[in-house]
């Protein structure tokens, strides 16, 4: 079994309650869901809650919700818990619950790298990145080896760094074992340094395995954000 779940945590620190902001009349979390149900390979799908606030808005759609610890230092380890109490689950699919513009087609070609055996863990990479995303440090890039297995993460990068770097696009996959492998490490050096939660794999000679894509997907982190999500979504409805 394939299981999507999207980590819904209530307090970001940038932008408090994103995952309720309102987007056309639903919550940005609502859109999010929505999206990842027209994947053709998600058998299953979870929005893991962690305030009874967040369950109240969402209590009009037809999500399956499960309510996680406030305490988890990730979104990855919020997915561990909801997993844990799904025996069937060997593929997981961490859906980033600030991706309103979400293209299913992603996590569909995620879980298909997981056809190869040897990929344990996977994430999404986009060659569409300009100067303005170089510049942003809410823009994550991506470094890739020879075999696109990702080797580096950065939030600022110099003028020697671009050429062969990638925006990074925070959708991962992982084999259940990887899943509860990873979890159960402390947050690594480089992850605390960062603020990346995938240091912590690299640091632990955990292989990412990075899908290469052209995808312009555009993540929520500010206000700001909120406002080109909705023309985009406004432009779609016209197109």
């Amino acid at each position: 079994m394939v299981v999507g779940v999207i980590p819904a945590r209530i307090g970001s620190k940038r932008f408090p309650k994103k995952i309720l902001a309102d987007i056309n009349g639903k919550p940005m979390i609502a859109h999010v869901a929505e999206r990842a149900k027209q994947s053709k390979l998600l058998d299953k799908i979870i929005v893991a809650i962690d305030s009874e606030e967040t369950k109240q808005v969402l209590s009009d759609f037809d999500f399956e919700l499960v309510m996680t610890s406030e305490e988890h230092s990730s979104g990855t380890d919020r997915v561990s818990q909801v997993i844990k109490e799904i025996d069937e689950a060997e593929v997981v699919i961490n859906i980033q619950g600030d991706e309103p513009l979400l293209n299913p087609r992603l996590i569909d070609g995620l879980i298909k790298l997981f056809d190869d055996p040897t990929v344990t863990m996977a994430t999404v990479v986009s060659r569409n990145i300009g100067i303005r995303d170089y510049l942003d440090r809410n823009i994550v890039k991506a470094f890739l080896d020879e075999h696109q297995n990702a080797y580096d993460f950065k939030r600022d990068i110099y003028d020697l760094d671009i050429g062969g770097v990638f925006r990074h696009i925070g959708f991962y996959g992982f084999q259940r074992g990887t899943l509860f492998e990873f979890s159960s490490m402390p947050a690594s050096k480089n992850e605390i340094k960062y603020s990346l939660e995938q240091f912590r794999a690299l640091d632990n000679d955990i292989k990412i395995k990075a899908l290469i894509t052209n995808s312009e997907q555009h993540a929520v982190d500010t206000p700001q954000d909120l406002d080109y999500v909705i023309a985009k979504l406004n432009k779609e409805k016209i197109n």
